[in-house]
């Protein structure tokens, strides 16, 4: 089966992983992105139970009109005591923990909040949940630290190393994995493919 991993919309705020609705320019992603999707045949759709994971999969049921399930396991990587803090801030009082963080070498996790494994336990049952559903096709709106973590994970990477995975993963990129029953593997068949995105350059966050 085939399960399409999209990055939610836009947020309105720039502040870090706050439950926030999408922007307007997040919303015009989803649709972008279920404009793309409408052909993919997909019978179901995830999402993560975050206010900007669940608007952009309502988005996209205007042109999927699938079945949405929200699981909590999928939501995005916990920052811990950087959360509800800007960039600068987190400079300033986190720097010596990003410096070592940045290195790559070690699975650390975030102070207070999650590190890749703690990620990729809690989300491993919900992609074997929809791996074991029976459904051909299946999309799933989560965030970005989950698509990256799972993506090292089944490409067999080292937990640290999984934030080299696309410095920048665009908003409503698509990521395509495909499992195959008979063996229980997992196949990577593109990353952060925004295509669909590339005629407005306001939308994309490598423009930010």
């Amino acid at each position: 089966m085939k399960l399409y991993l999209i990055r939610h919309g836009r947020q309105n705020s720039r502040l870090c992983n706050v439950n926030v609705p999408l922007s307007e320019a997040g919303k015009r992603q989803a649709e972008l992105a279920g404009e793309r999707l409408r052909g993919y045949g997909a019978e179901g759709i995830y999402a993560s139970d975050l206010l900007r994971a669940e608007e952009t999969a309502e988005i996209i049921r205007r042109f999927l009109p699938v079945p949405l399930n929200i699981r909590p396991g999928i939501r995005e990587i916990s920052f811990g005591e950087l959360e509800g803090l800007t960039d600068e801030e987190i400079d300033r009082r986190f720097g010596a923990f990003k410096k070592e963080f940045e290195k790559m070498e070690k699975d650390l996790p975030y102070p207070g909040g999650e590190c890749a494994k703690d990620v990729i336990r809690r989300a491993l049952p919900v992609f074997q949940e929809i791996f074991d559903s029976g459904l051909s096709r299946a999309v799933m709106v989560t965030h970005g630290g989950v698509i990256r973590c799972m993506t090292a994970y089944y490409l067999g990477m080292d937990p640290a190393r999984w934030r080299t995975l696309g410095k920048t993963l665009e908003n409503c990129s698509i990521t395509e994995l495909e499992y195959r029953e008979k063996t229980g593997t997992v196949t990577v068949e593109r990353f952060n493919d925004y295509a669909h995105l590339e005629a407005f350059p306001e939308l994309l966050r490598k423009n930010w």
